[in-house]
């Protein structure tokens, strides 16, 4: 007799919502974590005495999977502060401070900003998110970059490279040029358009009372003692249809009738499988990689900007730090930045030692909101890259021309393996929401399946 029904592998939002609905319809499960704690990409730690948001922490109102979620669980969430002006910084460096929406920049950039997200908007709606590749164009605009695509459709660089932004730096955290203009549309499609990306309002509007990672924390208590197993890192899987899997990590050994590998695609390939994956399988997992981000955290005794009106916000394509938030916590008298730093300058930044790179940080945050952001009381940097069990930040994209040759298979079961994360989600795609989303759904594909049998 197998240990249990089904093997959960990672606890992050997806396996534990795995396994959350598996237990509620009467199967068994045992989760399986290579980390010492719950969470996966979302981490809520105490650096110096002061609580940071590590992984993701944001929800918007579109993401309705996690919201029932946050509901169900009775956690609270509280708006993320944005009263006052937000900062714009120019690729010349000029500062300017400015309200709305919209960048400050030139009429005609401005039109032009405007036009390109109404066509963006528009292959949003149409390509959708639940088969980009099915789409009429899908392979022209997969066989593209975003970078080159901007450009086939504009000749204003500057308008451009802000709405570039806000998809490679922002979103994939990879050069514009390293993924394609599909896979851009996805992005913008599984967060119901292109409009909700560039509206920080929108996108970044709640967070959770206590962190993102108490979610995790408390449907792994749910699930009840001895179910969820850390520091027990995957080794192989053994599987056969019919016959179940047989799944060995660190130190044990799980049999099951299923296994739902709930890990990034990135990883997969850290586990030996006895058969190997199918040929497609194993050249399409290679062809999805993680970006690379720095979140940036520093707390000072007072958030200071508001005092100045300031909202806390700013905004710099090409910049060293491209996007700066207020991420003051719940309740705190003190205040918080968050910044973040993506793609080839993250690199930059490692490459420095560990005093110049915080002085470089810091004086490219005060670029935004002046000299008292230089002196911060804790300062902390994520850096997911060098996580042992992620390598990276946020989430995998393919290459270019993979979404659209190999995305209609990255959800197929192999046998009695089920593959599933935010990154192969459709709606939430590389949040939170997609991982709650994916994770139920696969429960229900296996609770189906059993239905039928």
């Amino acid at each position: 007799m197998p240990d249990c029904d089904v093997v959960v592998i990672g606890a992050g939002p997806t396996g534990l919502t795995a396994a959350r609905t598996l237990q509620a319809a009467g199967k068994t499960v045992v989760v399986l974590e290579a980390r010492d704690r719950v969470g996966g990409r979302t981490w809520t730690d105490h650096i110096d005495g002061q609580m940071f948001e590590i992984g993701g922490q944001w929800v918007s109102p579109d993401q309705t999977a996690l919201l029932d979620l946050l509901q169900e669980l009775g956690k609270d969430t509280y708006p993320r502060y944005r009263d006052g002006d937000s900062v714009h910084i120019a690729p010349d460096g000029t500062r300017t401070v400015y309200s709305g929406e919209m960048f400050p920049v030139g009429e005609e950039t401005q039109a032009e900003m405007e036009r390109l997200i109404g066509l963006l908007d528009e292959l949003a709606a149409r390509v959708g998110a639940a088969a980009p590749w099915d789409a009429e164009d899908a392979a022209e605009l997969d066989s593209i970059s975003f970078h080159h695509w901007l450009r086939s459709v504009s000749d204003d660089e500057l308008a451009c490279a802000n709405i570039g932004m806000f998809i490679a730096g922002g979103m994939l955290t990879k050069p514009a040029t390293a993924f394609s203009a599909l896979q851009a549309v996805l992005m913008a499609a599984s967060a119901g358009s292109f409009s909700h990306l560039v509206d920080d309002h929108f996108i970044l509007d709640r967070r959770v009372v206590g962190g993102m990672q108490s979610v995790s924390e408390q449907l792994a208590a749910e699930l009840g003692e001895g179910v969820v197993r850390l520091g027990v890192p995957v080794r192989s899987i053994r599987w056969n249809p019919g016959a179940g899997v047989e799944v060995a990590a660190d130190g044990v050994s799980v049999t099951g009738e299923q296994a739902i590998v709930a890990v990034p695609p990135n990883l997969y390939s850290r586990i030996s499988y006895d058969p190997p994956l199918p040929r497609r399988q194993q050249i399409f997992h290679q062809h999805q990689s993680m970006g690379l981000v720095i979140k940036v955290h520093a707390t000072y005794p007072t958030p200071f900007w508001r005092e100045e009106g300031l909202s806390g916000t700013g905004f710099g394509a090409g910049r060293l730090v491209q996007e700066v938030y207020d991420n003051t916590n719940h309740g705190e008298e003190r205040g918080t930045l968050v910044g973040f730093i993506s793609d080839v300058n993250a690199e930059a930044m490692f490459d420095l030692d560990e005093d110049t790179r915080r002085r470089t940080i810091l004086e490219a945050m005060a670029e935004f909101l002046g000299p008292q952001t230089l002196e911060p009381t804790v300062f902390h940097l994520s850096d997911f890259g060098a996580e042992e069990w992620t390598r990276g930040a946020y989430a995998t994209s393919y290459d270019l021309g993979g979404l659209h040759r190999w995305g209609r298979y990255q959800n197929d079961p192999v046998g009695p393996l089920h593959f599933a994360s935010s990154d192969i989600a459709s709606l939430g795609y590389q949040h939170v929401d997609g991982a709650v989303r994916i994770g139920r759904d696969t429960a229900a594909k296996i609770l189906g399946e059993a239905g039928q049998g």
